[in-house]
């Protein structure tokens, strides 16, 4: 199981909402060239953040990160539709994998294939709710098909997954880093 301290939660929460500032979408701390880590962070969130209000918290600040994007910013709102609630459980699912995890997590090669193996899950499952929300619920499209959003998926998808390894992959190496720099236990870890 992982256990932090409080401080350490801080930290990994206030690093985290940084996260989501600079990657997500068109506002005015925007770095064009990273990916998305809204997924990612969701699913970090899960693993790291005991506290349940770190689940609102960073819904709120995505959602108002959107809002300021396109009221102030001149963003397009084409994804803004009765849809964009589907984000909820599309981070959700995020979110509860990464708590799922946190209770088989150890310090060992055994925990790849649970992490993995939640991760593809739960981005599968978060795909299906956002880009299927969008693709059928959205409005955009006035006669969407299951053949079509197949189609939307097979080309969308790979690139969320891309995201959601470049960014956990990262705080992979961050957490490795962090555990062996420290002389913890890896037992205990």
């Amino acid at each position: 199981m992982l256990t932090l301290s409080k401080t350490q939660q801080i930290i990994i929460g206030v690093t985290l909402a940084a996260l989501i500032i600079v990657t997500r979408g068109h506002h005015f701390a925007s770095i064009n060239s990273l990916p998305s880590a809204s997924l990612a962070v969701f699913f970090l969130a899960g693993l790291y953040l005991r506290p349940a209000l770190a689940f609102p918290a960073l819904l709120a600040l995505c959602a108002g990160l959107d809002f300021y994007s396109v009221t102030f910013q001149g963003v397009s709102n084409f994804c803004v539709t009765p849809a964009y609630g589907f984000l909820l459980p599309a981070y959700g699912v995020m979110w509860l994998a990464g708590r799922w995890f946190a209770k088989h997590y150890s310090f060992s090669i055994k925990a790849i294939l649970p992490l993995i193996g939640s991760i593809t899950v739960a981005g599968a499952i978060s795909e299906l709710f956002s880009s299927g929300g969008f693709y059928f619920f959205g409005g955009r499209y006035p006669d969407p098909t299951i053949t079509e959003f197949g189609a939307r998926l097979a080309k969308y998808a790979p690139h969320q997954f891309e995201n959601i390894g470049f960014w956990l992959a990262v705080a992979a190496v961050v957490h490795i880093a962090f555990v062996l720099a420290s002389g913890v236990n890896r037992a205990k870890a």
